[in-house]
């Protein structure tokens, strides 16, 4: 017992340590989850939204820390304890994703290992299980380092973690898991190959024979069958191929110029997803940037969900010389980390990538 109790223990630990620590990489990332998760459809909490970022960043690092104080055998009655309740309630709520179908990706591991609602519920099970055995067996937790030294290898995770969360805040993500990271182009990212599957639907089409009813099943063919036709259901039982990204589209006055924008030879985008909450305090330098942008022969493009009053309004106080133009706002939270955030682009290929924080990176 003692040697699967030591197996689970590094199982959990590792596994706990390598979640908190992706989510630690991306905490803004995991609040827009946690805002999903609070949202009226699902938990019916909205209260909670404006809070999701202290949540995200607090649930991610004790999640971290949690996963070290396994592995030295830190207080084990208490990690256990905490353990047990966290992988309860992360257990209820990938359970009541999946069987609701609320959320479709739950976050477990961020952008690195997108699950599904099914798969992360199997995965918090498994889990569940390892942390029973943990927990029934607590006294064999026997600690790795002497004991006098868990409080501070505990203090120093802390700190630890909260300086590299305020660095991916006032920064970017040091390690960018999702499509549009530096060097991708997007117009590749959105071509479907011709080989790709297609989705597989399964209809079921009903028919009244003699008043009684008869139900033929396929996949799309209509049936040469004798009676009335009263009608078809349809429904999806394998997904097609879906391109990294497939909801990228640039519209505004003129209609769709998502191709102009994507064959342009130097582009300099500012995304700001919302208006109502951009960091006002970045537009100094995105003044500065998109007057340097458009001297050097840039096509200079604001993107945003926002509608036009917001937009006019903002330029007209900073006097941005831009046009914003309408880009779906979930597309643009996960574009850039940032709002507003700044990226060049060359035909399509994103070069650069930053924070208004580092405006000044930038090189045109």
């Amino acid at each position: 017992m003692k040697a699967i109790v030591n197996v689970a223990r590094v199982l959990v630990g590792v596994l706990f340590i390598f979640s908190g620590f992706i989510k630690l990489n991306d905490p803004v990332g995991f609040s827009f989850k946690l805002q999903e998760y609070f949202s009226e459809p699902v938990l019916d909490i909205p209260f909670l939204i404006p809070f999701a970022l202290i949540i995200a960043i607090m649930i991610v690092i004790f999640e971290l820390v949690l996963g070290i104080m396994l592995l030295i055998g830190y207080a084990p009655k208490f990690t256990s304890w905490c353990l047990l309740l966290m992988i309860l309630f992360f257990t209820f709520l990938t359970f009541y994703s999946a069987y609701f179908n609320k959320v479709t990706d739950c976050g477990c591991f961020g952008d690195a290992i997108p699950l599904t609602p099914w798969q992360s519920f199997y995965k918090d099970v498994i889990l569940l299980v390892l942390i029973l055995i943990i927990f029934f067996n607590k006294k064999y937790l026997t600690p790795v380092f002497h004991p006098k030294s868990h409080r501070w290898i505990i203090f120093g995770s802390f700190i630890a973690c909260f300086a590299f969360c305020y660095y991916v805040l006032m920064h970017l993500p040091v390690f960018d898991f999702r499509p549009y990271k530096i060097g991708n182009n997007i117009s590749e990212k959105m071509s479907i190959p011709e080989d790709a599957p297609e989705p597989v639907y399964e209809y079921e089409w009903k028919f009244n024979q003699n008043g009684e009813e008869k139900i033929i099943r396929n996949e799309g063919a209509y049936p040469q069958v004798e009676g009335e036709f009263v009608g078809v259901e349809t429904t999806q039982i394998a997904e097609g191929y879906v391109p990294p990204i497939h909801d990228f589209v640039i519209e505004g006055e003129e209609g769709d110029i998502t191709e102009q924008i994507l064959q342009e030879d130097k582009v300099f985008l500012v995304v700001a997803y919302n208006l109502r909450s951009t960091e006002r305090e970045g537009y100094k330098a995105v003044k500065s940037l998109s007057e340097e942008a458009l001297n050097k022969g840039y096509r200079v493009v604001g993107l945003t969900a926002s509608g036009s009053e917001l937009q006019n309004a903002l330029k007209k106080k900073y006097d941005l010389n831009f046009e914003f133009y309408q880009t779906d706002e979930t597309t643009l939270k996960t574009i850039v980390r940032s709002n507003p955030g700044l990226l060049t682009l060359e035909k399509g290929t994103i070069t650069q990538k930053k924070h208004w924080f580092d405006a000044s990176d930038i090189k045109l």
